[in-house]
């Protein structure tokens, strides 16, 4: 069974599809669902190169350990030792999500 969509397709010059228009709704859905992507850099670094996932996030978004402690309000050596801590509790992964502007999810890899 095909469910009706919204969706148009505009073909180009050539004949071929070169533009799909959707509704906005849906849109901002689906970059809704987009929010829990984890980017391939971090998938590898920890993978790979058996790097913390909070870490692998960290140096993927270009920040360092004084930053995120800075807006966790705590010391460097703090945050440190969370990020290579074998494993974070729930609030604490939570809040350094949060800090990172990521979702806790996203640091389950």
């Amino acid at each position: 069974m095909n469910a009706p969509t919204n969706i148009q397709t505009i073909i180009g010059k050539d004949g071929q599809p070169a533009f799909v228009v959707i509704p906005y709704a849906d849109y901002v859905a689906q970059n809704a669902r987009a929010g829990d992507l984890i980017a391939h850099e971090v998938v590898r670094r920890v993978l790979a190169d058996d790097v913390p996932p909070v870490r692998a996030w960290r140096e993927h978004l270009g920040l360092t350990q004084a930053d995120v402690a800075a807006r966790l309000g705590i010391s460097q050596p703090a945050y440190a030792q969370q990020e290579n801590g074998s494993r974070l509790r729930k609030s604490s992964r939570e809040r350094i999500a949060a800090a990172l502007g990521i979702t806790a999810a996203q640091l389950d890899i």
